[in-house]
């Protein structure tokens, strides 16, 4: 697609690198504007969402490691490559290091776990949705070769240099298709946390709908990682997150049930 946005000589600024500070960016503004909202500190919620960030790339490459374990025991000069450098990493991992750390911020700081994770989950849906076209530009988390009529393919060798990518062949958009489905999640959890609602309710339909989400993508996603009873580990990853949403839904549902 376009992975370089500006090229000088051997430097080159990434286009995926931009897209994901914009993602940051926006995501950050929805969470302050949101912790408002919830009635939260704005000044604290701003350091978190600095701290998750940086929980998040640190996360999602350990979890890039450990998935291709080894590939990196085989091959420990990667590790501090370029191409390791410049990789998305595996969002989940960065998701859950992120989340613990907000657990350990919210309780030394005294707020509210279920509010803050509320006034978090918009954002971070419409930053995953802007950070996964960052995706698409490098030519990254590609998807398995296709002959549908909506199948792309990529036909640039820069590409190819940075992420591996194979070229003329028609391929799965795994990439908008979780853009797609990550700007509708951003559109529901925006309507919802303007109504009346539990604490922890927000952030469990945003763990039900990507979940179920990511779990369904991954069966046309192009991956290198071994199958585990015939599913990915990004997908037992995924049923795991689907238990927590469900499980922060539950008081909901049976309230619901009275009604």
């Amino acid at each position: 697609m376009f992975p370089k946005l500006i090229s000088l000589g051997s430097f080159f600024l990434p286009t995926y690198g931009v897209l994901v500070a914009l993602a940051f960016l926006a995501g950050l503004w929805v969470t302050v504007r949101l912790a408002r909202l919830e009635h939260l500190p704005a000044e604290k919620i701003s350091n978190l969402a600095v701290y998750c960030a940086l929980a998040g790339l640190l996360g999602g490459k350990l979890f890039m490691f450990l998935f291709d374990f080894q590939e990196y025991w085989q091959h420990p000069d990667r590790i501090f490559s370029l191409e390791t450098l410049q990789a998305a990493g595996v969002y989940q991992g960065g998701f859950l290091l992120a989340f613990v750390t907000a657990i350990v911020y919210l309780r030394r700081n005294h707020l509210p776990l279920g509010r803050t994770f509320d006034a978090f989950a918009p954002g971070l849906s419409l930053g995953h949705a802007i950070g996964r076209i960052g995706c698409f530009s490098a030519g990254c988390c590609w998807g398995k070769p296709t002959h549908l009529p909506w199948a792309i393919t990529f036909t640039r060798p820069d590409a190819h240099e940075l992420t591996d990518v194979p070229l003329n062949v028609p391929l799965h958009p795994t990439q908008l298709y979780e853009s797609a489905i990550n700007l509708l999640i951003f559109w529901m959890l925006w309507r919802r946390i303007h109504k009346p609602h539990r604490d922890g309710e927000v952030f469990g339909w945003y763990l039900l709908f990507y979940s179920t989400a990511r779990f369904f993508i991954e069966f046309v996603r192009n991956h290198e990682q071994s199958l585990e009873f015939g599913l990915s580990l990004t997908q037992w990853i995924s049923l795991g997150t689907l238990l927590i949403g469900l499980w922060l839904l539950r008081p909901v549902a049976r309230t619901q049930s009275q009604v």
